[in-house]
């Protein structure tokens, strides 16, 4: 996989030809991508813009490589399209892929925008949606064999046979330069294939359907997670943790405390995996049924007039959600908003998309206290404070720039191997870099505990946290959080004895504190690469200020 924004080899570069897939969204260029290199890219996915990134391999059975492009958009100016274009012109081949469901509407719109192209380098043509497309489409495929001179090929693209593949990589070598720039209109009306209406479409249901739905695709992960992880706890600790602090006990103080002390690697470890993980892994499971099934994307179509609002086009609502399994993808799928509502966009997922480790800790923590039911007003008013402060920081759009999306995709049955691999991915990467950065924290925690700098550390910023009407001792909580956001769960010390010694309301407040005082480094750093180091300490700041006005307001009315 190539880094992002690589520029593809040219000929002068390497023996290879590089190939490069060209289409708007949603079209099935991932899928086509996986079908030429076996290589798993989260091909299958239902959702406009779900590319972002420049992918390039090998192609099996050829001296080649392809390129993965994100789709092309004419309506606005997104950097996904601009990159698009830019690979575009240092290809030495190019694949066009068209839905065979608006195959003419399509190809006109490529053939103006790679006229040059067309003339210049070899093209093929892969049509997709080959069982939804009308018998017209495929006679529209031979007369442009026929009177433009450039090999078509009609494809499954979401379930590809090992004809289909056989049949792609034939016409990628037969490849050429087309007869002419302009792709000729049907001789018979190729009629367009619309998806299906639904309730999502109609005034009256769609957006409250839509919220429903959008609450539930993590409400019910995160009920289920906590069902799971509830129920696990007791006989687990028993199992594994009691022992293991039985057995440490006879080691030196230093060891004891870094192992099994109150912020202990394998203690305080142990909680961040068994509440974390299940988090992660059913809204993992989530979001890939909602994106392959087209659920995601009405969604986002009928939310496009609210959105509007704060600021936000409908589109934008796509990386907000994606926020909630990792804000760095989700800032990195901001590239396919528009220029006028891209950092509006970046503001709402730094401030109000809780991330899958986020969610897990803020569970946790809440469980532990014995309030798991803090857990529904905590996100309630993640969203809404996130949608002020957007609002607040960012002008809504002007009527010349909400722009309408483009047709809903369609509602159709999952691919459960794409929903398979989205979910590994998940795991893997929750287990390979979000594990080790907590056991880190967890490390340095324990040191700094053991030395008594959190104790000198909490003596410190108490006046602070009073205006909070916090106590000193959570401030490691707080300065962790900033680090990562699932290192609220250095909160759980003592089996939960701090945590408990809080009312309901101080617990409230101490998450939703740490939650939104900053977005994580890790985040902040990918916003700082994205869209300048300026930015970066503008949207820090201006975040920090929403959340401790909002702080002191909620811990004034709800703990006073």
């Amino acid at each position: 996989m190539s880094t992002l924004f690589s520029p593809a080899p040219t000929q002068s570069a390497t023996t290879r030809t590089g190939i490069a897939l060209a289409g708007l969204e949603s079209v099935g260029k991932s899928a086509l991508f996986r079908a030429l290199t076996g290589q798993a890219t989260g091909d299958e996915q239902n959702v406009r813009g779900s590319t972002v990134t420049v992918r390039r391999a090998a192609v099996r059975g050829m001296e080649a490589d392809v390129v993965d492009l994100p789709g092309i958009r004419t309506s606005d100016d997104a950097t996904t399209t601009l990159i698009a274009l830019a690979e575009l012109t240092q290809a030495d081949r190019m694949l066009w892929v068209v839905r065979g469901t608006h195959m003419e509407r399509e190809l006109k719109t490529l053939s103006e925008l790679l006229a040059e192209e067309l003339t210049n380098k070899p093209v093929a043509i892969a049509v997709t949606f080959k069982d939804r497309a009308p018998a017209a489409a495929f006679e529209y495929a031979r007369q442009i064999e026929a009177d433009v001179g450039i090999p078509v090929c009609c494809v499954n693209a979401r379930n590809m046979t090992a004809e289909d593949c056989a049949n792609l990589l034939e016409t990628l070598n037969r490849a050429t330069v087309a007869k002419t720039s302009v792709i000729p209109p049907a001789k018979e009306s190729v009629v367009e294939i619309v998806p299906q209406a639904s309730l999502f479409d109609r005034p009256l249901f769609g957006v409250p359907l839509s919220v429903f739905f959008m609450a539930a695709l993590f409400a019910v992960p995160v009920f289920l997670a906590y069902v799971l992880a509830n129920t696990l706890e007791d006989p687990l600790d028993a199992l594994i943790i009691d022992p293991l602090g039985n057995w440490f006990a006879a080691w030196p103080d230093f060891w004891q405390a870094m192992l099994m002390g109150d912020y202990g690697v394998i203690s305080l470890g142990w909680y961040s995996f068994l509440w974390a993980f299940p988090v992660v892994l059913f809204i993992g499971i989530s979001v890939a049924l909602a994106e392959e099934c087209g659920l995601k994307d009405r969604i986002t179509a009928s939310l496009d007039s609210p959105l509007r609002r704060i600021g936000l086009h409908g589109r934008d609502l796509i990386p907000v959600l994606t926020g909630f399994g990792c804000n760095v993808v989700a800032v990195f799928q901001t590239r396919g908003c528009a220029a006028c509502t891209r950092k509006a966009c970046v503001s709402m997922i730094s401030f109000g998309s809780a991330c899958s480790y986020q969610i897990g800790a803020s569970l946790a923590l809440f469980s532990v206290a014995g309030h798991p039911w803090l857990f529904a007003p905590y996100l309630l008013m993640l969203f809404v404070v996130g949608a002020m402060h957007t609002r607040i920081w960012n002008p809504a759009l002007s009527r010349a720039q909400a722009r309408p999306l483009n047709e809903a995709a369609f509602l159709q049955v999952p691919s459960w191997r794409a929903v398979s691999w989205r979910v590994r991915a998940v795991i893997k990467q929750f287990l390979l870099q979000a594990i080790p950065i907590f056991l880190l924290i967890c490390a340095v925690g324990a040191a700094l505990d053991y030395v008594g700098v959190l104790d000198r550390l909490a003596d410190a910023v108490t006046p602070v946290l009073a205006v909070f009407r916090l106590p000193g001792d959570v401030a490691p909580g707080v300065i962790f959080s900033i680090i990562r956001k699932d290192g609220l769960l250095v909160l759980n010390t003592g089996e939960g004895a701090l945590l408990q010694s809080l009312s309901a309301g101080q617990v409230l407040v101490l998450v939703y504190l740490a939650s939104t005082l900053t977005a994580c480094l890790v985040t902040l750093w990918t916003i700082r690469k994205e869209l300048g180091a300026r930015f970066a300490l503008k949207i820090a700041g201006r975040q920090a200020l929403t959340a401790v006005v909002s702080t002191v307001a909620l811990a004034w009315v709800i703990v006073h």
